[in-house]
Formats: C-alpha cells, structure tokens, sequence
C-alpha cells in the first residue's frame, strides 16, 4: 500500500504530462515484447510456411513463379516490419512529452512568482518539481528502450537476408 501511495504521491508531483509519458511507457513496452515475441516465436513458423508455399508452387522459372516469390517474400517482410517504424518514433516523443513537462512546469513557477513574488520558494517548490520530473523520466524511458529498438532493427534486417536465402533455395 506504501508503493502505491508513493507512486501517486510522485505522479502527482509531475504533473499530468507524467501520466501521458506513462502511458506512452506502457504502449511502446508492448509493442516491444510483442515483437520480440514474434521474432523468437513465429517468424520461423511463417518462414517454414512460405517455404513450404514456395517448394509446392509448380515451377520456379516463369515470370509469374518470380512474382508469387516476391509476394511470398513481402508478406513475411509486411510481418516483419509491423510496429518497427513506431517504436523509434514513440521513443523520439518521450523526451519531448518530457520536455512539455519542463514548460508546464516552468509556467507553473512563473505563476507562482506572480501572484506571491520571487522571495517564496516553497511556493515555487511544486513548479519546479512538476518541471524536472517528467523531463527525467521521459529521458530514463527513451534511453531504457533505445537498445531495444537497435535490437529488433537488427533482428529485422538479419531476418530478411534469410527470407531471401530461404526462398530463393531449389
């Protein structure tokens, strides 16, 4: 119950850009595990399946043969490449949701100073705690995740080399 009521306490401190930067944290997870688990889980289901598609196809030398192969091909890669291009975007926006804390936060702190003055720092204290924390936590998410992405663009690329090698087997 403390760990709960400590994590409000610290939502709370950071304003609501927090609980977007939260949710954003929440998304970008899934979509990660998600597509690690179709990269170590079902991409070799799908490879084996087109595989199979391919050697059953009646010849492989005529124009239309080429053209079932290349859609062959671009089906595991469409499979391949679901959520890739969102993740580094949602990872790009972290930071920035980070810094629309920082704004809030500082308009907060010039609110503050003026209605009460410079001279009360308590008063100011709450503007400037709502400008920092979401600033770190959206930096701490981005850099968390970064490696992850870096892994999938690899696993990617590494995947569609052997799409191409597989299927281009006779």
């Amino acid at each position: 119950m403390e760990l709960y009521t400590n994590f409000l306490d610290f939502m709370a401190r950071g304003g609501l850009v927090l609980w977007a930067i939260l949710a954003l944290t929440i998304v970008l997870s899934w979509m990660i595990v998600e597509r690690f688990w179709y990269f170590t889980r079902e991409f070799n289901a799908g490879l084996a399946l087109k595989f199979e598609q391919w050697q059953a196809f009646e010849e492989h030398e005529s124009w239309y043969a080429l053209q079932y192969r290349r859609q062959l091909i671009s089906e595991l890669e469409c499979d391949m490449a679901h959520n890739l291009k969102v993740i580094p975007v949602m990872i790009a926006l972290l930071p920035m949701f980070g810094l629309l804390g920082t704004v809030t936060g500082m308009i907060q702190v010039f609110d503050v100073m003026a209605s009460m003055g410079s001279g009360n720092a308590r008063a100011m204290a709450n503007g400037v705690s709502a400008a920092t924390i979401p600033t770190m936590s959206g930096m701490v998410v981005a850099l968390f995740a970064l490696p992850f992405a870096t892994r999938l663009e690899r696993l990617h690329r590494r995947n569609k080399k052997i799409i191409s090698e597989t299927i281009n087997q006779d």
